[in-house]
């Protein structure tokens, strides 16, 4: 998979939830329910429980962040 359909498949679900599995390092992985709120050049922002986290297309491209959508 490459950053572009990352992108893609990220902006074709703006506005609907997603499961997010972070992977914190040292085996913890840190998981939540978000959803996706606005895309840039080089990141995406997702909202959970009013609050808001940037994640980058790269993180899901080296699989630090897992996004599994409904």
């Amino acid at each position: 998979m490459t950053i572009e359909k990352i992108k893609a498949n990220i902006n074709d679900n703006i506005g609907h939830k997603v499961r997010i599995v972070f992977n914190v390092g040292r085996n913890k992985k840190e998981e939540f329910e978000a959803t996706i709120k606005e895309i840039y050049n080089y990141i995406f922002i997702v909202e959970t429980n009013n609050e808001n986290k940037s994640f980058s297309y790269s993180d899901v491209l080296t699989e630090t962040v897992e996004l599994h959508f409904d």
